[in-house]
């Protein structure tokens, strides 16, 4: 069109050339609109040596529901073709035309708002058409380009994909981008003849371009009504793993044709969970289909789109000798979480992103039930439910965390969100209140709000309402008590409470209180006067119920939200201890008095240790630490708690003492005390990694899966300590290795260990170890092998190959995808040896990196805490905690994680200055014991 006919269109239509800014500046849409059905065709070009570009064509159908002069949605980043605009009233015999005036834009919140010629009368309904365009970009959003490398040619295959949540869908066309405006889509994709288009629903027919020689339209059937979030496209040559249902539902498992003998396993347990899903919430899935899709670079995890869930490749192949068996579950968990997804967040979805935890914390929850139900042998529920706690504990006793359901009014807060509190700890109150409940309740609460609000959207309390309805109905909860008012405790503040357990033996009583649990010892905990309910579940020496999980009381809180302190009766003598909280029911922290902790450690040191349950040893540990860091109780104590690891064989209790002391030994490794803590570790681990074969079993023999995770933990703590023979059988296993002719191919060292064996030997190995890694890592063709690999070497001591491999890590044309450059930097960082190499080139590139990472500040927020883990002393801290204030508009967007940061750092720095000293006086105490 030349400029002439089209500066005189522009004077007919009244359309503006240039959008101007608008006045409205509200952070959500209006609502005086909602859309009825989209229509959205793409048309992609992948072969273009100028550029990879797309264009469409939307079509929305608008339901007036208050008179207005405007339509505002959302658009970022298109190019908007003002000239093809049109509007008409569609929802009467008279079709009139309206038309569009001018247009204006809000760069804040995205809104690009078009102002009609005639008003738009409540009650009707109009058909919008707009036309637009974009390149198609590697930024990890919106609709985006990934790649990979065809082996047999060597050149370079483009796929497309989209990741649309939590607002990026107004990257790829405008739409009305909030999670409340649900609609169905019919969507139709361009894109040339060779390829495969894949979308949320199947396909309804394919027709030639009318004017691309050899390109095809495919459209896709009518969805449900569903969030912009939650639509889902992509072109690529991929090939696909069928999997068979007796539902009917078509299920495929798509990969690069190089990788999809990596598809099997999740092609075989996705079906099963979906499967249980359907039985669990008593609702079919809803699609015809459903498509899982491996993409080589991904933002996240995976994707829960509807009937098109993504994956980065990570969290979807499995391969069976490159996989280890941690890798594997985690690939399992995954899945079974995504397709927990189709029905809490797909099904019902939250109203705003204030309930984000609706959405994860049900769908982490429910993935444990799922593989609990399908991998009975890996004990998934209770391990991934202390897992959750344990992740947690030391997040949200930070003043610096949030509550699990938080008020969101910027972008940068709904990304924020999607973070341990969101999932982990919305799992853990949700495992809470279906152990109080009981299954009976717990299942029909669900099927009934689920039933009730399917197609729709809901906020927690429409949840609560089902639930208490239930539980009422049920007899299993009081009449008195609502779900609202225990969960709201729990999602509506931050942190958890410590019970404080004070025994009165004589009386066979113990008094109980609560308060809320801070790192920070600076800030006096008497500033919150926070409350929670609380259920209490116990047991006794005597009685060992520890199956009965369900509440023998509660602790209380007033109308006014102030803690009532609770009594308890018919508790035994002297001689026996108390344990409250069975398995971990709940998630919050016990603290008993000095009997009770003393007749605990007289126990796990005795024969009788296993007599406490395994959750509740793991539950003590984890407790114990925790007290001894902030001054509850001292490190004498704990050290007693811990020293029956020697004897310790289940996975938990080991896990739960691991964590503790990985962080205690990057508190104290560059002090000149660290031998004494070297020595203390070595004595407690060794027993285990004897009896456990060393590094020499190949682990083909171990059937218990808790058992070879247990082996992984007794191998790393031996090699980091040097034990026995851990370093020297890891470098033999390595120089095997690397002798076998072709070593992509053959590879002796064992599946499971490999990341232990591969760092020890580059740590304790030379260059051409190094540089023999690197080329694995170049021609491997599983990604979680590439991501062992790439950890490991980060394990040099060589400062050169440290400073090699930062800035191969930022380059955008080296082989290091961005999805794994922060993880590996953040091991760099945390080294001793890495920490100053690091810290130094994020100042010097941190424009660069700003630039290559931009605007996926996720990744950048990961830099953070690896930076600050060598922070010992005021002055490091004031140091740092300045960088970050003179940095603060390039981490506008990353506010949680800096104040989380600085938190971490504040909270190690009193841990040197007020328990260094007794931390050490405890160590050389035990070890003169030994």
């Amino acid at each position: 069109m030349n400029w002439l006919l089209f500066f005189l269109l522009t004077l007919i239509l009244g359309l503006t050339t240039t959008s101007s800014e608008s006045n409205y500046n509200y952070y959500r849409l209006p609502t005086a609109l909602r859309p009825q059905k989209y229509f959205l065709s793409i048309l992609t070009d992948l072969d273009n040596p100028k550029g990879f570009s797309f264009n469409g064509t939307v079509k929305i159908l608008i339901e007036v529901l208050e008179n207005t002069r405007n339509i505002t949605l959302h658009s970022k980043d298109l190019k908007i073709d003002v000239c093809q605009i049109s509007l008409r009233k569609v929802n009467s015999s008279e079709k009139r035309d309206n038309c569009v005036n001018s247009t204006a834009v809000n760069p804040t919140h995205n809104y690009y708002i078009l102002n009609t010629c005639q008003e738009l009368l409540a009650g009707n309904v109009y058909e919008l058409t707009m036309s637009f365009s974009a390149d198609i970009k590697t930024q990890l959003e919106g609709y985006y380009r990934s790649s990979y490398e065809d082996p047999e040619t060597n050149e370079t295959r483009w796929i497309t994909i989209t990741q649309f949540e939590p607002v990026s869908a107004r990257l790829a066309f405008p739409c009305f981008d909030e999670p409340n405006y649900k609609a169905p889509f019919v969507v139709t994709l361009g894109h040339h003849k060779k390829y495969n288009s894949l979308s949320n629903m199947p396909v309804k027919k394919t027709k030639p371009h009318e004017s691309l020689t050899d390109y095809v339209w495919t459209e896709f059937q009518e969805s449900v009504p569903m969030s912009t979030y939650l639509v889902a496209y992509s072109i690529n040559d991929y090939s696909h793993k069928p999997s068979t249902l007796r539902n009917g539902t078509l299920f495929r498992t798509w990969a690069r044709p190089n990788a999809l003998d990596q598809c099997d396993f999740a092609a075989d347990i996705g079906p099963k969970v979906l499967q249980y899903y359907e039985e669990l919430f008593g609702i079919k899935f809803p699609l015809p289909k459903m498509d899982q899709i491996a993409i080589p670079d991904f933002k996240t995890g995976a994707m829960e789109n509807w009937g098109l869930v993504a994956y980065v490749e990570t969290a979807l192949l499995v391969s069976a000798t490159h996989t280890s068996l941690e890798d594997k579950m985690n690939v399992a968990e995954t899945v079974a979480h995504e397709l927990a997804h189709q029905w809490f967040g797909n099904l019902v979805t939250m109203k705003w992103w204030t309930d984000l935890w609706l959405n994860e914390g049900f769908a982490t929850y429910v993935s444990y039930l799922g593989l609990a139900h399908t991998n009975p042998e890996w004990n998934f529920l209770e391990k991934n439910s202390f897992g959750d706690l344990k992740s947690i504990f030391r997040i949200d006793a930070m003043e610096s965390s949030h509550p699990i359901s938080r008020p969101i009014q910027l972008v940068s807060e709904i990304t924020e969100s999607f973070d341990d509190i969101s999932y982990r700890k919305g799992s853990a109150v949700i495992r809470m209140m279906h152990l109080f409940l009981g299954e009976k309740t717990f299942r029909s609460g669900l099927k009934s709000y689920l039933q009730t609000y399917k197609y729709k959207n809901a906020e927690q309390d429409n949840l609560w309402e089902s639930l208490t309805a239930a539980a009422h109905e049920n007899d299993d909860l009081p009449k008195n008590y609502e779900i609202k008012t225990i969960m709201d405790s729990w999602t509506l503040q931050s942190g958890y409470p410590v019970i404080n357990v004070t025994r009165d033996y004589a009386a066979g009583k113990a008094k109980l209180t609560q308060e809320r649990y801070l790192l920070n010892s600076e800030v006096p905990r008497s500033n919150h006067k926070t409350c929670w309910w609380v259920p209490l579940s116990y047991t006794t020496q005597s009685k060992l119920d520890f199956n009965n999980t369900s509440p023998k009381d509660w602790l209380e809180c007033s109308k006014d939200g102030l803690s009532l302190p609770k009594t308890i009766g018919n508790l035994p003598g002297a001689d026996q201890w108390v344990i409250f909280n069975t398995k971990l029911t709940a998630p919050y922290k016990v603290n008993y008095d000095a009997q009770n902790w003393k007749l605990l450690i007289r126990t796990l040191n005795s024969k009788d240790f296993e007599s406490i349950h395994l959750v509740n040893r793991a539950q003590l540990i984890d407790d114990i630490f925790t007290f001894a860091w902030t001054g509850e109780q001292d490190y004498e104590t704990a050290l007693g708690v811990i020293g029956y690891l020697q004897r310790e064989r289940e996975l938990l209790p080991w896990k739960a003492a691991d964590e503790h002391l990985s962080n205690l030994d990057k508190l104290v490794r560059s002090t000149p005390k660290y031998g004494s803590y070297k020595r203390y570790v070595k004595k407690l681990i060794a027993p285990l990694y004897e009896e456990l074969n060393g590094i020499n079993d190949t682990l083909g023999s171990i059937q218990s899966q808790e058992t070879t995770h247990l082996k992984k933990i007794a191998v790393s703590l031996a090699c980091k300590y040097q034990v026995s023979d851990c370093v020297s059988r890891s470098k033999d296993l390595y120089r095997d290795w690397r002798s076998k002719a072709n070593p992509d191919k053959d590879n002796p060292v064992p599946v499971d260990v490999r990341d232990v064996v591969y760092c020890t030997s580059v740590e304790h190995g030379s260059d051409e170890d190094w540089e023999f890694l690197w080329t694995r890592y170049l021609n491997a063709n599983v990604e979680t092998e590439k991501d062992t690999i790439l950890n490991a070497l980060t394990c040099t001591r060589e400062v050169w190959l440290l400073q090699r491999f930062l800035e191969m890590m930022f380059d955008p044309q080296d082989d290091i995808r961005s999805k794994n450059a922060a993880s590996a930097f953040g091991l760099v960082a945390s080294d001793e040896v890495g920490w100053w190499l690091a810290k130094k080139y994020v100042l010097d590139n941190l424009d660069l990196i700003h630039k290559n990472f931009s605007p996926m500040s996720a990744y950048i927020a990961k830099f953070l805490p690896s930076l600050s883990v060598n922070v010992n002393t005021r002055r490091e801290y004031n140091e740092f905690t300045d960088l970050l204030d003179s940095l603060k508009d390039l981490l506008k967007d990353m506010k949680q994680a800096v104040e989380q940061t600085k938190e971490s750092m504040l909270i190690e720095v009193q841990w040197h200055e007020r328990k260094y000293l007794q931390f050490f006086q405890a160590i050389q105490q035990k070890l003169k014991e030994a």
